[in-house]
């Protein structure tokens, strides 16, 4: 939204004038000193208390929050000018008394569903030895959204209200590791092949906990067209869920991943590369290229840049110099073959990582010793890679299963 659709900051006697869609400071995580712009984006009565949910401009969606009336900073309110054009003609009085009606016709109309979806609607979830705060808004039934922690079965991710209702869960759960073929394990490491169409409940509850650590839209209902690659780590009381990826079956544009998440617990452990480098190795198997889904988020492209610098400085460095002589040639097209990557990704990234130079009417490969010692340094930092003498794997033609 351009700052020229909101009035200039200015002194707001009550928070009941106050309408969505408005700008002003307000205290991030209720942190005293630390005052960000943010705008209302719905307003709610409860326990007699009006609150409001706001986002932080120019901020992640996941700081998105309820905050009361005394984290308001009053002094500097941005109104959307349609607002400030309709309130130029009323009274003060008037004024308030327009809010106060907008302000209850909003409250009562909170369920709709184009606001509820931005809006958080669980407070917390419990998912083994771990109680995570969710993210962003998901799917789940209504009644769940009133709770003020829900559990989930770490196994088959079943979900329910309450502790008791868990335990009485885990005893009938024969579960110990997500369904379907284990096709991957090394040291505590597996993967599990999930079929969309065979385990439809588990992959449903899959993308609802998925949804509350990702903003954009996941598709709950439709598992059928998709493969679940779920990431685990193996202990004495069994396959703890780390993270996954999905992709389609039949990709018209041969995309090997359509959607990835690390859970929160294990993120900042490399476990994004291990998903990334695992959904590009099933491409090799295939003998196919592969690319994620586009458009990627801000922290996806980046965790992909990382991924592929590291693979295909693997391949140049590979190149064993002849005698006295400079590594062999190497083409753009021999690169993405060894790799799977497209030759599109393969291009940008040895531009983006300064490699790629022109030199006397060619284009070539100029890895300095800095770039090689930068090279070392990440991959040092890469404690878990995938090991394909590991990977028990057949890839199918779904085609021709469809015949």
């Amino acid at each position: 939204m351009s700052l020229s659709n909101f009035t200039k900051p200015q002194v707001c006697q009550s928070t009941s004038l106050l309408v969505e869609g408005c700008r002003l400071p307000v205290r991030l995580e209720k942190q005293s000193d630390n005052w960000k712009l943010a705008e209302i984006i719905c307003v709610r009565k409860q326990d007699e208390k009006v609150q409001f949910y706001v986002h932080y401009v120019d901020f992640n969606k996941r700081l998105d929050e309820w905050v009361d009336e005394e984290d308001f900073d009053l002094t500097q309110v941005q109104f959307r000018k349609i607002d400030s054009d309709m309130k130029r003609n009323t009274t003060a009085i008037v004024d308030v008394e327009m809010c106060d009606a907008a302000s209850s016709s909003r409250i009562q109309n909170i369920n709709n569903d184009d606001v509820t979806e931005n809006i958080k609607n669980i407070a917390l979830i419990e998912l083994g030895r771990n109680r995570i705060e969710p993210w962003y808004f998901s799917p789940y039934p209504i009644e769940m959204t009133t709770l003020p922690c829900i559990y989930l079965c770490e196994f088959c991710l079943k979900y329910v209200a309450s502790e008791k209702c868990l335990a009485r869960h885990l005893i009938k759960c024969n579960l110990r590791h997500p369904p379907g073929n284990e096709i991957y394990r090394k040291d505590s490491i597996s993967f599990f092949e999930i079929d969309g169409r065979k385990n439809k409940i588990y992959a449903q509850n899959l993308c609802l906990l998925a949804k509350l650590f990702l903003d954009h839209k996941t598709l709950f209902h439709d598992v059928d067209p998709f493969l679940f690659y779920i990431m685990t780590e193996f202990d004495a009381r069994g396959f703890h869920i780390v993270g996954y990826f999905s992709k389609e079956k039949e990709s018209a544009d041969n995309y090997n991943l359509a959607c990835i998440l690390v859970l929160p617990p294990y993120q900042r452990s490399g476990y994004g590369k291990v998903l990334i480098e695992f959904s590009y190795i099933l491409s090799q198997f295939e003998h196919k290229i592969g690319a994620p889904e586009k458009p990627l988020s801000d922290l996806g492209l980046l965790s992909y840049r990382s991924y592929w610098s590291q693979a295909i400085l693997e391949v140049l460095l590979s190149q064993v110099p002849v005698e006295n002589e400079e590594r062999p040639s190497i083409s753009v097209k021999e690169i993405s073959e060894c790799t799977s990557i497209r030759k599109e990704d393969v291009i940008s990234t040895l531009h983006l990582s300064n490699i790629i130079k022109y030199y006397r009417g060619q284009y070539i490969a100029c890895i300095t010793p800095e770039i090689i010692e930068q090279h070392k340094r990440s991959l040092e930092k890469r404690s878990v890679r995938i090991d394909i003498n590991y990977l028990r794997y057949e890839p199918k033609e779904w085609v021709k299963r469809h015949k």
